[in-house]
């Protein structure tokens, strides 16, 4: 008994000291796993920790950017910048605008789902006393400096009408993933490639940006409360020890606000576009753009694969049918007409196999878009203001612009051009949906340097200010109806061009209304008539007259046009006619140019002299129709030079000249211009020529062909020829009028 006792007892012990092992190992793994679990929590503290930016170089969300232009925003993710520039979309016909409209279409079809893309466009105040300096015209060592201060006057009432104050900016930018850079390298280059060729298909000008540029970009969008320049160059990496990101980081980001930021002393606030009207008009984006403030408006577009986007809206039917189903089910149980069904799932209904039938055959691909539009001012009281306008213009077209509470941050770093969207609020459109975001509004022309005024821009009130020396093709046209004020626009131009470049003027007035303002600006006046003393020998020849080493080559073409208009009547000289005027042509010059003293040079009595001692009939009729022209009394061209026209500025009156001798005497002022074009070509010295009623010159074929010959010539001897009329059709009706336009684009 005594025994069994025992052993109970022991029994007993052995399950008391089970328990306390097992209690023990229990609490032993509990601790062990609160460790665990308290480590993980620290891990995971310290990761996030680890992403939160400290400085704001770190809030920047790429890692490279590389000087070719392209920027590794994360480790698999790789962008390219191309600035484009505005066309005149808002303003071109509606034949125009569908053509425009339509090739914008494809090119958002270009990009496939691979392709990330950022459309951004940046509307940023510069400093207004600065940008006066641009249109400013300095005093000079002469007598006009008074009317040089009321051009400067009236230029700056013109500047407070339109926003002139604000730089606009247009850039695309593209991302792809990819495993390194030199895997992303050529295939970036290639997608650049075919933006470019797409851009030219719209008529818009465009080029990649270098990382320098790209980073002028973001230096200006984070820094908008400094007035210094981007003073960066990637020589000063090694030397400086700092990373790209130190040259354009602000002093500070703030994000304590929900609803705004801080940059520096820049106050911000980023809203998403909620699209809400179920159609839009292309006006929307040119409203935003207007706004004459501060203002950046960005496009993320991102493609969805076409097999994607049709299984999906086919899956989408499929959910709407079967809820038909259970709504018509619903209404037998209840009695009522299985065919009256909620009217949201009808409309639902019909939407989505129209979306689904614009995928599959009208060439329409789906993609999702975000649109966000970030507002900046110094004060919050403009910045609410600003916000409030937008707002407003949002409205107007039945959409809603809402603030990113508590994402500013990420709405932020989505505006900056870097091909990233931290927002993921993104709405679902077609191509055509999404290209009603034209991103054309109306070209400017607003340059530096010796630029011109020629008027306001017709939709953005905008100053128009042009150097045509820096134009691709300095030649123009002065086109309009009687009374529309095409002498005044010229008369205009002369005047600022006097007033602001060196450049020597010349006039040739059919009509008398050029030689008061000429007199006043203190330039030479010649007027020639039958009964004048004043003379210009058409027989005047420039050593350098021309680029070929016989500088008879276009003196000779310029007076077989001269005899065509005398001789020549409505067939033209003949064959045999050209080659006898060439010869003599040759045969009058040769004692000049053997000694080229003034005295020696001929007139049009040598020509007719020895036209009389040529052996050809066609010799004589020539020397015969030429003689009105130098023994007869049209003999006002039979004459050496006695005027003065190496003035700066130089009028032709030749309105006396009568009919049969005005058409000759243009043709030989021409002639003139061209001498003073290649005298100031050695000097370096541009000169300007305006010649009213252009059209005269282009009536005759071989006058016609020689005025296109030196309108082609000119752009490349510094000289600037700006034809003026008023009869359009006599100038469309000319052969010749396709080389004049495809000379003066």
């Amino acid at each position: 008994m005594a025994k069994k006792k025992k052993q109970a007892q022991q029994q007993c012990l052995e399950a008391a000291a089970r328990k306390n092992r097992q209690e023990r190992r229990k609490r032993n793994d509990k601790k062990e796993r609160e460790k665990e679990k308290l480590r993980k929590k620290q891990e995971k503290e310290r990761k996030r920790q680890k992403n939160i930016p400290h400085t704001a170089r770190q809030s920047i969300p790429y890692q490279r950017m590389f000087a070719d232009g392209i920027c590794q925003v994360s480790k698999n993710f790789f962008s390219k910048t191309v600035q484009f520039y505005d066309i005149n979309y808002q303003l071109a016909l509606n034949e125009d605008k569908t053509t425009i409209f339509e090739n914008y279409c494809d090119f958002l079809n270009y990009f496939d789902s691979s392709i990330s893309v950022q459309l951004s466009f940046i509307n940023q105040q510069v400093d207004v006393a600065e940008f006066e300096k641009s249109i400013d015209i300095p005093d000079q060592n002469d007598d006009f400096n008074e009317i040089r201060e009321e051009y400067r006057t009236m230029l700056k009432n013109q500047l407070s009408k339109g926003n002139n104050g604000l730089v606009k900016t247009k850039y695309i930018t593209f991302g792809i993933e990819a495993e390194s850079l030199k895997v992303a390298r050529p295939r970036l280059e290639r997608i650049e490639a075919d933006i470019l060729n797409n851009f030219k298909v719209l008529g818009a000008q465009a080029h990649p940006l270098n990382g320098v540029e790209r980073l002028e970009i973001m230096y200006h969008v984070f820094n908008q409360d400094r007035i210094e320049p981007f003073r960066f160059n990637y020589k000063m990496l090694p030397q400086t020890g700092l990373k790209t990101k130190d040259f354009i980081a602000p002093t500070s980001f703030h994000f304590s606000k929900n609803s705004s930021f801080m940059m520096g002393k820049t106050l911000g606030s980023v809203s998403y576009l909620q699209i809400l009207a179920p159609e839009l008009t292309d006006r929307m984006l040119a409203d935003f753009l207007d706004v004459d403030e501060s203002i950046n408006v960005n496009i993320h577009i991102q493609s969805i694969d076409q097999t994607s986007a049709i299984k999906m809206i086919k899956c989408k039917i499929s959910d709407l049918d079967k809820m038909k189903i259970e709504e018509q089910k619903r209404a037998v149980r209840s009695g009522y007409d299985m065919d009256v069904l909620p009217s949201d799932l009808v409309t639902y209904g019909e939407e989505a196999k129209n979306l689904l039938e614009d995928l599959q055959s009208r060439n329409e691909r789906m993609f999702l878009v975000t649109v966000l539009v970030m507002n900046t001012a110094k004060k919050r009281q403009k910045l609410d203001n600003n916000i409030f306008q937008v707002q407003g213009i949002a409205q107007k077209y039945n959409c809603s612009l809402r603030p990113l509470d508590y994402q500013q941050e990420a709405g932020l770093m989505s505006c900056i051009p870097l091909g990233v969207n931290r927002i993921e609020i993104q709405r679902g459109l077609t191509t055509s949906a999404t290209a009603i975001f034209v991103p054309f509004t109306t070209q400017e022309l607003f340059q530096g340097g010796e630029a011109l005024y020629y008027g306001l821009n017709a939709l953005s009130n905008n100053m128009i200010m042009v150097d045509r020396k820096r134009l691709k093709n300095p030649n123009g046209l002065i086109l309009g109806t009687p009374g529309s004020g095409k002498s005044f626009s010229a008369k205009r131009e002369i005047t600022n061009c006097f007033l602001i470049t060196e450049d020597d003027i010349i006039i040739c007035d059919p009509e008398a209304e050029y030689y008061p303002l000429v007199q006043a600006l203190h330039g030479q006046v010649v007027r020639i008539s039958p009964v004048s003393t004043q003379y210009i020998n058409p027989m005047d020849l420039n050593l350098n007259y021309s680029e070929e080493d016989n500088p008879l080559s276009l003196k000779s073409d310029f007076i077989l046009s001269l005899c065509e208009l005398i001789v020549g009547g409505k067939s033209g000289l003949e064959p045999v006619e050209k080659t006898i005027i060439d010869r003599c042509v040759r045969l009058v010059y040769q004692e000049y140019l053997s000694d080229p003293v003034p005295e020696k040079m001929p007139i049009l009595q040598d020509l007719y002299d020895l036209l009389r001692g040529q052996d050809e009939p066609e010799a004589q009729r020539l020397a015969t129709a030429l003689e009105i022209y130098v023994i007869g009394s049209l003999n006002v061209f039979n004459h050496r030079t006695n005027v003065d026209i190496n003035n700066r500025i130089v009028c032709f009156d030749i309105k006396e000249l009568g009919k049969q001798l005005k058409k000759i005497g243009m043709l030989i002022v021409q002639d003139q211009v061209w001498n003073r074009v290649t005298v100031n070509r050695s000097a370096h010295k541009s000169t300007r020529y305006y010649i009213d009623e252009f059209h005269l010159l282009l009536k005759e074929e071989q006058t016609a062909a020689y005025s296109v010959e030196i309108w082609k010539r000119f752009r490349k001897w510094g000289g600037i020829p700006t034809g003026i009329t008023q009869n359009i059709k006599d100038l469309l009706a000319s052969r010749e009028i396709e080389n004049i336009f495809g000379a003066t684009r």
